[in-house]
């Protein structure tokens, strides 16, 4: 009996600390990871790393943690034209955490104009996040991030 009690509890401590997205010596110590400046945070408009794509993240409303969330993404190629046909694959976590999102957001449909939505968003906590997109499309591939502040 005094076996399953200790086994109960212990599943109880992992799922609370699996709850809260970060375990406690990560919350405490972090990774030595420094925080981008200021001015690279924001919903953008932000150039991919190769400079191909321009993407603006247009959130239904003020991106917060522990809420599911939508948003657009418009995506631009480097002269400004809107991009079409481009598949969008979302990735992202806490660097200073070292832990990725909690959930899987993922392009739900085209809207036109090199518009897409995005559905699934969720952050779990407060604190520095990193949105990443991988767009490829007829003209090439590249990658943007979005550091957001929450």
């Amino acid at each position: 009996m005094k076996i399953r009690n200790a086994f109960v509890s212990a599943l109880a401590v992992g799922a609370a600390v699996a709850a809260t997205g970060c375990g406690h010596l990560m919350m405490m110590h972090g990774r030595n990871v420094a925080r981008p400046a200021e001015t690279e945070f924001g919903t953008g408009p932000r150039a991919s790393a190769a400079r191909q794509f321009t993407a603006t993240l247009q959130p239904d409303q003020p991106l917060r943690p522990r809420r599911m969330q939508s948003m657009r993404v418009a995506v631009t190629d480097a002269g400004g034209t809107p991009v079409e046909n481009a598949t969008i694959t979302i990735d992202g976590g806490m660097p200073q955490h070292g832990h990725g999102l909690p959930t899987r957001p993922r392009v739900t449909r085209t809207l036109g104009n090199g518009l897409y939505e995005i559905e699934g968003v969720r952050f779990n906590m407060g604190g520095w996040w990193e949105l990443k997109l991988a767009i490829s499309a007829p003209s090439g591939s590249d990658v943007v991030t979005f550091n957001l502040a929450l």
